[in-house]
């Protein structure tokens, strides 16, 4: 089996926290939250801790087991397996939703007269190409592309100082409570909830290395935290109360730009990077589809599953939505709970069950 080591696990485990919510968190928290977007950020940045904290020790009892393993040795092959179904059900939306930004993202701001299925063939097939090159060239090559994501956002942010006005943030509460605990909800599935989804990738830590997992996996959390809450600053500081009116708050930031009109004009970086993000994250959650569905159906080969569970995610994009305030209720309003349900709930139950448990639990086979 194919390992990476710790340190390329976090780069891929902050590539998949921050993939898509560049794209998409700004605009709706705002939205949402109103000047406390940014506590928003930090409630659900702890829920995210509290969740990472629980697969880790489950990692720790057991570094090659997933949920589905611990759910087939504590609660029996058919619970276990009514607990597998729905994640796979989550993770074909996942990956849909996520190509349906980025088609979006294109249509909206960059080439708007292409269709967006065009976009959504090329991202997936170049995703499940990069899947079936195997996880050892995905964190190579996303650590490369996580470096190119941060650094333009990182100077997008700066060129923008001229246009912070600090005044913009206030007041924090202009409503009271009640928007930030709306906005904390909004982003509960999306993307920190899906925290429970990444752990299928853990068993591919190299066992010699795994020690300075935890470090790193917690050290990658809290810099995607802190790099939202940034973001969320420096779009309220510099559009004030239209902040919430953007869908992609970052490219207009980048629109912003005009240094002497020599520097201007450089939300294409910034877009190739917010495209770059949801590629990875989709490719992550590509490769965890392959790696179930493998273990489901008893696959000796696991490339097979790759271009046919592709196919149906791309029919997915096509026909899923009519509209994009159906795909925005579906992420903000429907998703959360979704993943609580599907996903958070059933894993929590695990967890306090492994650990009552108490001992290190062993199976000699680990497929269905």
């Amino acid at each position: 089996m194919e390992t990476v080591s710790s340190g390329q696990m976090a780069c891929l485990f902050l590539s998949f926290m921050l993939g898509s919510s560049y794209i998409n968190i700004p605009q709706p928290l705002t939205l949402a939250a109103n000047n406390g977007a940014w506590l928003s950020v930090i409630i659900a940045n702890g829920y995210g801790l509290l969740l990472l904290a629980c697969v880790l020790y489950l990692y720790g009892k057991n570094p090659n087991w997933t949920i589905i393993d611990y759910s087939r040795k504590l609660l029996g092959k058919w619970i276990a397996l009514c607990i597998c179904i729905p994640i796979l059900i989550v993770l074909f939306l996942i990956i849909s939703y996520i190509i349906i930004d980025i088609g979006g993202f294109f249509t909206t701001a960059m080439m708007t007269e292409t269709p967006a299925y065009v976009f959504h063939v090329l991202i997936l097939l170049v995703a499940a190409l990069t899947v079936k090159a195997g996880i050892e060239v995905m964190a190579r090559m996303f650590i490369l592309l996580l470096c190119y994501s941060i650094f333009f956002a990182l100077i997008v942010i700066i060129l923008n100082l001229p246009n912070y006005h600090v005044g913009n943030l206030l007041p924090v509460f202009p409503e009271g409570m009640k928007p930030v605990i709306h906005g904390t909800y909004s982003i509960l599935g999306f993307p920190y909830g899906e925290i429970v989804l990444f752990s299928f990738l853990l068993p591919f830590v190299n066992k010699e290395q795994a020690k300075s997992l935890k470090k790193y996996m917690f050290s990658a959390l809290l810099l995607q935290g802190f790099l939202i809450i940034t973001s969320i600053l420096c779009t309220i500081m510099a559009l004030g109360p239209l902040s919430g009116t953007y869908k992609f708050s970052l490219f207009e930031l980048a629109r912003l730009v005009n240094i002497k009109e020599i520097i201007t004009r450089n939300e294409s970086f910034i877009g190739i990077a917010l495209i770059v993000g949801s590629y990875m994250k989709a490719t992550i959650m590509l490769f965890v589809l392959k790696v179930i569905l493998s273990r489901l159906l008893k696959l000796k080969d696991e490339q097979i599953i790759i271009f046919p569970v592709t196919f149906i995610t791309l029919l997915l994009t096509l026909t899923m939505f009519k509209s994009d305030m159906e795909h925005f209720e579906a992420t903000f309003i429907i998703w959360p709970l979704i993943v609580t349900t599907l996903v958070v709930l059933p894993f929590l139950f695990i967890t306090i069950m492994a650990f009552f448990r108490g001992e290190k639990i062993e199976v000699k086979d680990d497929r269905f």
